[in-house]
């Protein structure tokens, strides 16, 4: 387990720089979470109506790959195969504390352990509470990995870990997403060219 986690941590040493912070959280039952928090001061990409150079505050779990997620439906519970993710949260730094986002995201982390699911793209996942004091956002889209941050390919039977990015949702994009489905919301983003780590954005035209 703390050989899978060394080589994480590595993968994202590698693709988001050192680390200028991180915090570590506990649940009852569950394995160590560790969320780490990467400073981005420059950004190519910028979306229409933003401030050129705005840096971009990348947050990372570390721990939820130890274990490979099951499906709690199954009579026996594989401890080596499976599928392994760790989560990443990108939000524009600045304009509120989303460092409150830390707990939020441990929490999302550890579901797999507590709530035996499995986290995979285009599915959603729901705090009943927003990520943040004030945010907005209450739940996540997961996105599809192996963009911002490579798969990490594991020895046999092994599964590779995916770094899965989490994409906040406002309560009514959410109930959307709920009856169309995570491609047209997605869609709906991108036509609107809405920045998705505005951490005070609002939600996208539903209409």
């Amino acid at each position: 387990m703390s050989e899978i986690l060394a080589l994480v941590e590595k993968r994202l040493r590698t693709a988001l720089g050192e680390p200028d912070a991180r915090a570590a959280v506990t649940f009852l039952g569950t394995d160590r979470i560790e969320v780490l928090r990467f400073l981005e001061t420059s950004d190519v990409s910028e979306a229409a109506g933003t401030v050129p150079g705005a840096p971009v505050v990348r947050y990372a779990t570390l721990g939820m790959s130890a274990r490979p997620m099951t499906d709690p439906s199954a009579v026996l519970v594989d401890p080596v195969k499976g599928p392994r993710a760790e989560l990443v949260l990108s939000l524009r730094a600045g304009a509120v504390d989303t460092d409150r986002v830390l707990r939020p995201l441990a929490v999302l982390a550890a579901s797999p352990q507590v709530e035996g699911v499995i986290v995979a793209p285009g599915g959603s996942l729901d705090l009943g509470e927003p990520l943040w004091p004030g945010a907005p956002f209450g739940s996540v889209l997961v996105g599809e990995p192996g963009g911002l941050v490579p798969d990490l390919e594991l020895d046999a039977p092994l599964e590779p870990v995916r770094f899965l990015p989490l994409l906040p949702m406002t309560d009514n994009e959410a109930a959307w997403k709920r009856v169309r489905g995570a491609r047209a919301l997605q869609e709906r983003w991108l036509a609107h060219g809405t920045d998705l780590r505005d951490p005070r954005r609002r939600s996208v035209p539903l209409d």
